[in-house]
């Protein structure tokens, strides 16, 4: 009888045994396979059930949340949705997340292991079966010129970016036309039509056009290749004749660039800067070469698939594996060369800092609800983009251009600005409306450095010829946006 009994006690804790064995299964190695189930509602439930952090813009709060009193309980809500969608992103229960809504998703959501007031602890809330409040992103935005960006835009296509040149902070980012968040927040039909209507609509409100989507930069681009001008000693004085011709024969071709100014021919780099020569600066892209202008332009950003603000950036890019002809083209802003507004941006802000480019940035730290900082977003250089001394002739040609240039529409009375403007073809043979670009920095007057770097862009704009449509179009957003910045 008692061997029977120790057989049958044997064999319940075998069973026990094996029932522990796969509940650790299901619990831990199969636990991801559970949660990812669509069939699984728990986790959705468990993230919709308390409020999201928010996101702050100079301290106060452009997001919200409502309690829809459903399973799916608190919706996503914005304020300002529009004017700050480039920045936020959307949190929808149906369509996911995207921009900071996505990048900061575990602080906002409250999942992130730094919310935790147990942090050697990772699996405490786990265990416990709780989840820590959302906590808040703070932004680097000024919400003055993120107004005056998205104001002068207006009702036209396009996109503005704006950084501190010293440490790379974001300071305005916009994209026009644009929509309301708000609208893919909850779990009715009307989120499912909102969402068909956004991705339908022909003019793209969702796409942000200031880190997303790259244009041939055009004239713009003439930053980058008169520096590299000057740093490989193609150019050593600014004011002496550089020898081009007008019109200039793209080499091995029987196409001949022109301008659309006159005096041109065997211009020095001051003039042709000033006015935009494209003969000028075809003739000293071929000059510098495919290597150094490759180089010079990834010293910029371009070329660079990696950069994070902390959301992803579209790479610029610069293609030096070309023939002369083609670099040519390309050493104006044209062919194969296309850069992000961002990118544009951080061309003036090298400019600005003495050739340095700071690592640009959307966050400047992240709390817990109660206001202590989980992590805070550190400056740094990225690259070296060109010498101090290139840096400095740059800014006086970028001066000219505003003080008697095809810039003046940027000036702003007591500060120095400088800028350059740019017209960039595009369509079969050149056949669509030229976009509008304009890219400058500003700084005080008294101040020790500038104090913002701009890029904008319109599409379509109007022009009559070369750079008269970035100088009439695209220069008055830009000082509306400086003008923002330095009235602090």
């Amino acid at each position: 009888m008692t061997r029977y009994i120790r057989h049958s006690a044997a064999f319940c804790a075998l069973l026990l045994l094996a029932l522990l064995v796969n509940a650790a299964r299901v619990q831990v190695v199969r636990a991801g396979t559970y949660d990812g189930n669509p069939a699984n509602r728990r986790s959705a439930i468990a993230r919709y059930g308390q409020p999201r952090g928010d996101i702050l813009v100079g301290g106060g709060a452009v997001t919200g949340s409502r309690d829809s009193g459903g399973r799916l309980r608190y919706e996503r809500s914005y304020r300002n949705g529009p004017l700050y969608a480039p920045v936020t992103g959307f949190a929808s229960q149906m369509y996911g997340t995207a921009f900071l809504e996505e990048a900061a998703d575990g602080v906002l959501a409250g999942t992130d292991p730094l919310l935790s007031p147990f942090p050697l602890l990772p699996l405490w809330n786990d265990f416990i079966r709780a989840r820590d409040p959302g906590g808040n992103v703070e932004t680097t935005l000024h919400a003055k010129a993120q107004r005056a960006a998205y104001s002068g835009l207006g009702a036209r296509r396009g996109a503005v970016a704006a950084l501190e040149p010293s440490t790379g902070r974001v300071l305005a980012l916009v994209s026009t036309p644009s929509y309301d968040p708000g609208e893919l927040s909850g779990t009715g039909p009307s989120v499912a039509r909102a969402w068909a209507r956004l991705n339908g609509a022909a003019d793209r409100p969702m796409l942000n056009r200031a880190v997303r989507q790259t244009y041939p930069p055009g004239s713009t681009f003439k930053v980058v290749t008169a520096a590299a001008a000057l740093d490989s000693g193609v150019v050593r004085d600014v004011d002496e004749p550089t020898g081009s011709p007008d019109p200039y024969r793209l080499p091995g071709s029987s196409t001949s660039l022109t301008n659309e100014v006159g005096g041109c021919e065997d211009a020095s780099l001051r003039y042709a800067f000033q006015w935009s020569c494209n003969t000028v600066f075809a003739g000293l892209g071929v000059d510098v070469g495919p290597a150094r202008m490759r180089a010079t332009a990834a010293g910029f950003g371009f070329n660079d698939a990696t950069l994070r603000i902390p959301f992803a950036v579209s790479p610029s890019t610069f293609d030096a594996r070309t023939d002369k002809a083609q670099l040519a083209l390309s050493s104006i802003g044209q062919y194969n060369t296309r850069a992000t507004p961002l990118q544009m941006a951080m061309v003036a802000a090298a400019v600005a800092n003495g050739g340095s480019v700071r690592t640009p940035h959307l966050v400047e730290r992240m709390t817990t609800a109660d206001g202590d900082t989980v992590l805070a977003t550190g400056q740094r250089t990225l690259r070296q983009a060109m010498n101090p001394g290139t840096a400095v002739r740059l800014r006086e040609l970028m001066r000219d251009v505003v003080e008697r240039g095809t810039g003046t529409n940027a000036a702003i009375p007591g500060a120095t600005v400088g800028g350059k403007s740019g017209t960039a073809q595009h369509g079969i043979h050149n056949s669509g409306t030229p976009y509008a670009w304009f890219v400058a920095w500003a700084q005080a007057e008294g101040a020790m450095e500038p104090a913002v770097a701009v890029a904008v862009v319109i599409e379509h704009a109007a022009a009559d010829r070369g750079d008269i449509s970035g100088g009439g179009d695209a220069a008055p957003v830009a000082r509306a946006v400086m003008k923002a910045v330095l009235d602090r």
